[in-house]
């Protein structure tokens, strides 16, 4: 088997050695959502296992540029997972696949409206009832959500959640917000219960590569950087003191979410009860404070002396930076992107300004054996490291 990451180097990304039982088995993956922060990791984890034969990557657009992944087992099919009789056509003939991965959304609508609901349901829908009844020894699929799955993002905020620091796996479902996450389980409940083995993961802030990803901070971050770099403007925190210096949410590192899935998928022996939710969480608790300056010094920008200006806006400073942009990409001779690509501004003023505390709880995989853990600082200089070797920010 022949895996190569064009720009990367895989010796970086060491696995998680996988249970006894996988090295005599013989295993074919779907990995839907396969350009994603996650999927582009899941892929390459895969094909480095010889029990895994053949892997299949579905996203409605190939990667731009194109796919990173070479290897003779590696079969990508771009879907539109919302046209039923399409992903019926493209999808029904994958008699072999054993395992599917989930981990993909549909990010027309806002997340818990009526319409989000529909879309990311009906994706699924139709990709299940184009595979499960041809796929006859598939064994589980694996849904990947997040740790909103305990709170809502939309005001008006829940007051008695500002006590809840740690989220552990059972914690009951909001009762009032419209979340996809609930519609995709339930989904998985009707549709495999009995049947098949299913899991749901649900990481935090997600750190990985990808030019497909709403919310990617890694790259809006990065991008960020840079136009400061470009410009000589100081690299600033723009958020409250508040979530500056106190820990508000779990970074989770698309390596580990990857080995999280394969780990679940591949252990049932361990994981004996069907539709078992998990945290995918890094581990330690970290502050913007504690790694603020290591990654500006990483990026090579100014950091002020005081880094908090909580009058910035990220949406608002970097509104017309897209020639900008431009220039850096010409000039470092970058993977042609565009500032859409890579950063969603919004997402940054959302995530430093945030009133609730998105902690998780690790007790569980923890006591089941998953030990895969990183520290968030080195996952976000691992990715910057990643990008870089891709060419995707200087």
């Amino acid at each position: 088997m022949v895996s190569i990451w064009k720009g990367g180097s895989a010796s970086r990304a060491p696995h998680v050695a996988m249970a006894a039982t996988i090295e005599t088995s013989s295993y074919v993956a779907i990995i839907f959502g396969v350009t994603g922060l996650v999927g582009r990791e899941l892929a390459r984890r895969l094909l480095l296992e010889p029990s895994w034969k053949k892997v299949y990557g579905i996203a409605r657009n190939p990667e731009t540029p194109p796919t990173l992944i070479i290897s003779p087992c590696y079969h990508f099919i771009s879907c539109n997972l919302l046209n039923p009789l399409k992903t019926q056509k493209k999808l029904s003939g994958l008699q072999d696949v054993t395992h599917v991965f989930w981990v993909t959304w549909a990010s027309q609508f806002p997340s818990e409206t009526q319409e989000s609901c529909d879309q990311n349901k009906a994706m699924m829908c139709n990709a299940l009832n184009s595979m499960v009844s041809v796929a006859k020894n598939l064994k589980h699929v694996s849904l990947q959500t997040g740790t909103k799955h305990y709170v809502s993002l939309h005001p008006p905020f829940d007051e008695e959640k500002f006590h809840y620091y740690y989220y552990h796996e059972e914690f009951p479902r909001m009762s009032r917000s419209l979340n996809f996450y609930y519609a995709l389980e339930d989904l998985l409940m009707e549709k495999l219960s009995g049947k098949v083995s299913w899991s749901v993961h649900r990481p935090g802030l997600l750190f990985g590569s990808s030019v497909r990803s709403f919310y990617n901070f890694m790259g809006s971050l990065c991008v960020y950087g840079a136009i400061c770099k470009h410009l000589r403007l100081p690299f600033v925190f723009g958020g409250t003191r508040k979530c500056w210096e106190e820990s508000y949410i779990d970074g989770s590192d698309a390596r580990l979410v990857a080995d999280q899935h394969i780990w679940a998928a591949t252990n049932g022996d361990i994981i004996s009860i069907n539709g078992q939710a998990f945290n995918s969480i890094n581990g330690p608790s970290f502050t913007w404070k504690e790694i603020w300056p290591i990654v500006g010094k990483k990026m090579g920008v100014q950091v002020p002396q005081d880094m908090v200006v909580e009058s910035f806006w990220f949406s608002k400073a970097m509104t017309g930076k897209e020639e900008v942009w431009e220039e850096i990409v010409e000039e470092n001779g970058l993977v042609h992107t565009t500032v859409e690509n890579l950063a969603n501004w919004e997402f940054l003023d959302a995530l430093f300004r945030f009133p609730l505390k998105l902690l998780g709880c690790r007790n569980k995989v923890d006591g089941l054996g998953f030990g895969a853990r990183y520290k968030t600082l080195n996952s976000i200089l691992y990715w910057i490291d990643c990008m870089r070797d891709e060419k995707l920010i200087p």
